[in-house]
Protein backbone atom coordinates (compact mmCIF):
# COMPACT_ATOMS: atom_id res chain seq x y z
CA UNK A 1 0.00 0.00 0.00
CA UNK A 2 1.00 3.27 -0.60
CA UNK A 3 2.18 5.64 2.23
CA UNK A 4 5.55 7.10 4.08
CA UNK A 5 7.15 6.17 7.22
CA UNK A 6 10.27 8.06 9.18
CA UNK A 7 11.64 5.29 11.57
CA UNK A 8 15.23 5.20 13.05
CA UNK A 9 17.79 4.43 10.49
CA UNK A 10 20.27 2.52 12.82
CA UNK A 11 17.98 0.89 14.82
CA UNK A 12 15.66 0.08 11.66
CA UNK A 13 19.57 -1.60 10.37
CA UNK A 14 20.23 -3.80 13.16
CA UNK A 15 16.68 -5.67 13.10
CA UNK A 16 16.87 -6.23 9.48
CA UNK A 17 20.59 -7.49 9.75
CA UNK A 18 19.52 -10.08 12.57
CA UNK A 19 16.27 -11.38 10.76
CA UNK A 20 16.18 -15.12 9.64
CA UNK A 21 13.48 -15.03 7.12
CA UNK A 22 13.16 -14.20 3.40
CA UNK A 23 10.39 -11.73 3.61
CA UNK A 24 9.72 -8.91 5.96
CA UNK A 25 6.22 -7.20 6.54
CA UNK A 26 6.36 -3.54 8.07
CA UNK A 27 2.93 -2.18 9.02
CA UNK A 28 2.77 1.48 10.08
CA UNK A 29 -0.72 2.70 11.96
CA UNK A 30 -1.52 6.38 11.85
CA UNK A 31 0.14 7.00 15.05
CA UNK A 32 3.23 6.39 13.50
CA UNK A 33 3.95 2.89 15.16
CA UNK A 34 5.57 0.75 12.90
CA UNK A 35 5.55 -3.36 13.20
CA UNK A 36 8.06 -5.22 11.63
CA UNK A 37 7.36 -9.03 11.18
CA UNK A 38 9.46 -11.86 9.82
CA UNK A 39 8.84 -15.48 10.35
CA UNK A 40 8.44 -15.51 14.35
CA UNK A 41 9.98 -12.41 15.08
CA UNK A 42 8.60 -9.17 15.83
CA UNK A 43 9.46 -5.64 16.22
CA UNK A 44 7.52 -2.37 16.95
CA UNK A 45 9.11 0.38 16.62
CA UNK A 46 8.03 4.44 17.69
CA UNK A 47 7.96 6.28 14.40
CA UNK A 48 8.21 9.68 13.26
CA UNK A 49 6.07 12.11 10.89
CA UNK A 50 7.09 11.99 7.87
CA UNK A 51 5.70 15.59 7.17
CA UNK A 52 8.49 16.78 9.66
CA UNK A 53 11.50 15.09 7.73
CA UNK A 54 13.62 17.53 5.71
CA UNK A 55 13.34 18.26 1.95
CA UNK A 56 15.75 16.51 -0.33
CA UNK A 57 17.82 19.71 -1.36
CA UNK A 58 17.72 20.96 -4.96
CA UNK A 59 21.07 21.55 -6.46
CA UNK A 60 21.28 24.34 -8.83
CA UNK A 61 24.08 22.91 -11.09
CA UNK A 62 26.48 25.10 -12.17
CA UNK A 63 29.07 22.05 -13.57
CA UNK A 64 29.05 18.63 -13.56
CA UNK A 65 31.42 15.76 -14.40
CA UNK A 66 30.67 12.47 -15.60
CA UNK A 67 33.27 9.35 -14.91
CA UNK A 68 33.53 5.83 -14.59
CA UNK A 69 32.48 4.39 -10.99
CA UNK A 70 35.86 2.31 -10.43
CA UNK A 71 38.23 5.61 -11.34
CA UNK A 72 36.34 7.26 -8.93
CA UNK A 73 36.74 4.62 -6.38
CA UNK A 74 40.37 4.29 -6.69
CA UNK A 75 40.64 8.05 -6.60
CA UNK A 76 38.40 8.28 -3.45
CA UNK A 77 40.57 5.12 -2.08
CA UNK A 78 43.63 6.79 -2.68
CA UNK A 79 43.05 9.93 -0.90
CA UNK A 80 40.46 9.65 1.82
CA UNK A 81 42.52 7.99 4.17
CA UNK A 82 45.16 11.02 4.36
CA UNK A 83 42.46 13.28 4.89
CA UNK A 84 41.91 14.61 8.46
CA UNK A 85 39.14 12.82 10.97
CA UNK A 86 39.44 16.35 13.13
CA UNK A 87 41.88 19.36 12.28
CA UNK A 88 41.98 23.14 13.73
CA UNK A 89 41.35 23.95 10.12
CA UNK A 90 37.76 22.29 9.51
CA UNK A 91 38.45 22.76 5.66
CA UNK A 92 41.25 19.75 5.66
CA UNK A 93 38.60 17.72 7.45
CA UNK A 94 37.44 17.03 3.17
CA UNK A 95 39.37 16.24 0.33
CA UNK A 96 40.13 19.09 -2.29
CA UNK A 97 38.90 18.73 -5.75
CA UNK A 98 40.46 20.45 -8.76
CA UNK A 99 38.59 20.02 -12.57
CA UNK A 100 40.50 21.16 -15.61
CA UNK A 101 40.54 20.60 -19.12
CA UNK A 102 40.59 16.87 -19.13
CA UNK A 103 41.96 16.06 -15.60
CA UNK A 104 40.75 15.49 -12.46
CA UNK A 105 42.85 15.88 -9.30
CA UNK A 106 41.98 14.59 -5.89
CA UNK A 107 44.06 15.83 -2.47
CA UNK A 108 43.51 15.09 1.15
CA UNK A 109 46.05 15.91 3.99
CA UNK A 110 45.90 16.14 7.81
CA UNK A 111 49.31 17.85 8.79
CA UNK A 112 51.69 14.75 8.94
CA UNK A 113 50.90 13.83 4.99
CA UNK A 114 49.36 14.50 2.10
CA UNK A 115 47.99 12.22 -1.13
CA UNK A 116 47.23 12.96 -4.49
CA UNK A 117 45.87 11.23 -7.26
CA UNK A 118 44.76 12.53 -10.81
CA UNK A 119 43.28 11.32 -13.78
CA UNK A 120 42.74 12.03 -17.26
CA UNK A 121 38.41 12.04 -17.32
CA UNK A 122 38.28 12.67 -21.50
CA UNK A 123 36.00 15.82 -22.17
CA UNK A 124 36.18 19.54 -21.77
CA UNK A 125 35.88 20.86 -18.32
CA UNK A 126 35.66 24.28 -17.09
CA UNK A 127 38.04 24.89 -14.14
CA UNK A 128 36.46 23.84 -10.84
CA UNK A 129 37.51 23.48 -7.10
CA UNK A 130 35.48 22.29 -4.05
CA UNK A 131 36.20 20.37 -1.07
CA UNK A 132 34.01 17.30 0.09
CA UNK A 133 33.50 16.02 3.72
CA UNK A 134 35.40 12.87 4.28
CA UNK A 135 32.34 11.13 5.90
CA UNK A 136 30.66 12.11 2.72
CA UNK A 137 33.02 10.46 0.57
CA UNK A 138 33.11 7.56 2.46
CA UNK A 139 29.40 7.04 1.69
CA UNK A 140 30.29 7.07 -1.62
CA UNK A 141 32.63 4.53 -1.86
CA UNK A 142 30.44 2.39 -0.12
CA UNK A 143 28.45 2.35 -3.17
CA UNK A 144 30.74 2.70 -6.30
CA UNK A 145 30.70 -1.00 -7.84
CA UNK A 146 33.59 -1.70 -9.67
CA UNK A 147 32.05 -1.27 -12.87
CA UNK A 148 33.24 1.10 -16.17
CA UNK A 149 29.52 2.26 -15.71
CA UNK A 150 29.26 6.11 -15.29
CA UNK A 151 28.55 8.18 -12.37
CA UNK A 152 28.01 11.77 -12.22
CA UNK A 153 29.09 14.85 -9.63
CA UNK A 154 27.59 18.07 -10.19
CA UNK A 155 28.10 20.98 -7.97
CA UNK A 156 26.75 24.42 -7.39
CA UNK A 157 28.27 26.54 -5.00
CA UNK A 158 27.46 24.97 -2.04
CA UNK A 159 26.76 21.82 -2.17
CA UNK A 160 27.96 18.62 -4.80
CA UNK A 161 25.62 15.41 -5.10
CA UNK A 162 27.89 12.25 -6.29
CA UNK A 163 25.15 9.99 -8.76
CA UNK A 164 26.04 6.53 -8.41
CA UNK A 165 23.52 3.99 -10.32
CA UNK A 166 20.05 4.62 -8.56
CA UNK A 167 21.88 6.26 -5.46
CA UNK A 168 22.45 9.72 -4.73
CA UNK A 169 24.31 11.60 -2.56
CA UNK A 170 23.85 14.93 -1.49
CA UNK A 171 26.47 16.82 0.67
CA UNK A 172 27.28 20.29 1.56
CA UNK A 173 31.02 21.38 0.78
CA UNK A 174 33.23 22.79 3.31
CA UNK A 175 34.86 26.51 3.01
CA UNK A 176 38.12 28.00 3.45
CA UNK A 177 41.15 28.03 2.39
CA UNK A 178 43.15 25.06 1.61
CA UNK A 179 46.79 24.05 2.28
CA UNK A 180 48.95 25.02 -0.97
CA UNK A 181 49.90 21.34 -0.94
CA UNK A 182 52.00 22.32 -4.09
CA UNK A 183 54.39 24.05 -2.27
CA UNK A 184 54.82 20.84 0.06
CA UNK A 185 55.87 18.58 -3.00
CA UNK A 186 59.71 18.48 -2.95
CA UNK A 187 61.15 19.67 -6.43
CA UNK A 188 63.89 16.64 -6.24
CA UNK A 189 65.15 14.10 -4.07
CA UNK A 190 68.78 12.97 -2.80
CA UNK A 191 68.33 9.51 -2.25
CA UNK A 192 65.74 7.58 -4.92
CA UNK A 193 64.74 4.47 -4.11
CA UNK A 194 62.98 1.64 -6.43
CA UNK A 195 61.53 -1.44 -4.03
CA UNK A 196 58.47 -3.68 -4.16
CA UNK A 197 55.48 -2.58 -2.81
CA UNK A 198 54.22 -6.23 -0.76
CA UNK A 199 58.24 -6.51 0.51
CA UNK A 200 58.00 -3.30 1.96
CA UNK A 201 54.56 -3.58 3.25
CA UNK A 202 55.58 -7.22 4.90
CA UNK A 203 58.55 -5.74 6.24
CA UNK A 204 57.05 -2.77 7.74
CA UNK A 205 54.27 -4.88 9.20
CA UNK A 206 56.57 -7.02 10.71
CA UNK A 207 58.82 -4.38 12.60
CA UNK A 208 55.26 -2.83 13.56
CA UNK A 209 54.78 -5.84 16.25
CA UNK A 210 56.22 -3.87 18.97
CA UNK A 211 54.21 -0.91 18.56
CA UNK A 212 51.10 -0.25 20.13
CA UNK A 213 48.43 2.68 20.73
CA UNK A 214 50.33 2.44 24.03
CA UNK A 215 53.75 1.95 23.33
CA UNK A 216 54.33 4.35 20.23
CA UNK A 217 57.42 4.41 18.96
CA UNK A 218 59.13 5.31 15.18
CA UNK A 219 59.99 2.92 12.37
CA UNK A 220 63.78 3.55 11.72
CA UNK A 221 64.28 3.03 8.07
CA UNK A 222 68.19 3.21 7.34
CA UNK A 223 68.13 3.14 2.93
CA UNK A 224 71.64 2.23 1.98
CA UNK A 225 73.74 2.50 -1.20
CA UNK A 226 74.48 -1.33 -1.19
CA UNK A 227 70.71 -1.61 -2.29
CA UNK A 228 69.99 -2.80 1.63
CA UNK A 229 67.01 -1.28 3.25
CA UNK A 230 67.31 -1.81 7.47
CA UNK A 231 63.88 -1.42 9.46
CA UNK A 232 63.68 -1.54 13.24
CA UNK A 233 61.35 -0.64 16.02
CA UNK A 234 62.21 -0.05 20.26
CA UNK A 235 59.85 -0.27 22.71
CA UNK A 236 59.85 -1.12 26.21
CA UNK A 237 58.56 -4.16 25.39
CA UNK A 238 61.17 -5.53 22.97
CA UNK A 239 63.05 -4.43 19.49
CA UNK A 240 62.43 -5.71 16.14
CA UNK A 241 64.24 -5.57 12.80
CA UNK A 242 64.19 -6.56 9.15
CA UNK A 243 66.07 -6.07 6.13
CA UNK A 244 65.07 -5.64 2.68
CA UNK A 245 66.73 -5.07 -0.89
CA UNK A 246 65.73 -2.65 -2.98
CA UNK A 247 67.04 -0.55 -5.88
CA UNK A 248 68.78 2.27 -3.78
CA UNK A 249 70.21 5.20 -5.64
CA UNK A 250 71.89 8.43 -3.84
CA UNK A 251 73.50 8.81 -0.36
CA UNK A 252 72.75 6.56 2.57
CA UNK A 253 69.81 8.34 4.77
CA UNK A 254 68.55 7.21 8.23
CA UNK A 255 64.93 8.06 8.54
CA UNK A 256 62.12 7.75 11.15
CA UNK A 257 57.98 7.09 9.99
CA UNK A 258 54.78 7.05 11.74
CA UNK A 259 54.16 3.16 11.19
CA UNK A 260 50.36 3.69 10.72
CA UNK A 261 51.14 6.52 7.99
CA UNK A 262 54.07 4.57 6.65
CA UNK A 263 51.47 1.56 5.84
CA UNK A 264 48.79 3.73 4.68
CA UNK A 265 50.87 5.34 2.13
CA UNK A 266 52.35 1.99 0.81
CA UNK A 267 48.55 0.04 1.30
CA UNK A 268 47.32 2.75 -1.13
CA UNK A 269 49.31 2.44 -4.22
CA UNK A 270 47.80 -0.43 -5.62
CA UNK A 271 51.46 -0.42 -7.90
CA UNK A 272 53.61 -3.55 -7.84
CA UNK A 273 56.69 -1.39 -7.43
CA UNK A 274 57.07 2.41 -5.62
CA UNK A 275 59.51 4.74 -5.88
CA UNK A 276 60.49 6.77 -2.67
CA UNK A 277 62.15 10.27 -2.72
CA UNK A 278 64.08 10.99 0.46
CA UNK A 279 65.92 14.16 0.99
CA UNK A 280 67.62 13.45 4.23
CA UNK A 281 66.10 12.60 7.68
CA UNK A 282 63.92 15.83 8.48
CA UNK A 283 62.44 16.17 5.17
CA UNK A 284 59.28 14.52 3.59
CA UNK A 285 59.35 11.65 1.71
CA UNK A 286 57.41 11.38 -1.31
CA UNK A 287 55.93 7.73 -2.61
CA UNK A 288 55.14 7.41 -6.68
CA UNK A 289 54.34 5.22 -8.98
CA UNK A 290 57.69 3.23 -10.84
CA UNK A 291 56.39 5.15 -14.07
CA UNK A 292 53.87 8.36 -14.52
CA UNK A 293 52.43 10.56 -11.53
CA UNK A 294 49.28 9.19 -11.28
CA UNK A 295 49.42 9.55 -7.70
CA UNK A 296 51.87 11.46 -4.92
CA UNK A 297 51.90 10.51 -1.15
CA UNK A 298 53.53 12.84 0.43
CA UNK A 299 54.61 11.58 4.52
CA UNK A 300 56.60 13.70 7.14
CA UNK A 301 58.96 12.17 9.48
CA UNK A 302 59.53 11.55 13.13
CA UNK A 303 62.90 12.72 14.65
CA UNK A 304 65.12 9.93 15.73
CA UNK A 305 66.36 9.54 18.83
CA UNK A 306 70.34 8.29 19.15
CA UNK A 307 70.00 4.47 18.43
CA UNK A 308 69.43 2.04 20.92
CA UNK A 309 72.13 -0.72 21.33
Amino acid sequence: EPGAACLAAKLLGEIVRKLAGDKVHIEVDAKHMAVVKCGRSKFSLVGLDPKEYPDIPKIEEKSSISMENQTLKNMIGQTVFAVADNNAKPIHTGALFEIKGETMRMVGCDGYRIAIREENIGGEHSETTFVVPKKSLQEVLKLLPDDDKQCKISIDSRRVTFSVGSYTVFSKLLEGDFLDYRAAIPKQAATEIEVKTAELIASVERVSLMITDRLKSPIRCQFSDDGSINLSSYTPIGHAADQLQANVQGETVEIGFNNRYLLDALQNSETDLVRLGINGSIRPMTVKPKEGDSFLFIVLPVRLKKAEV
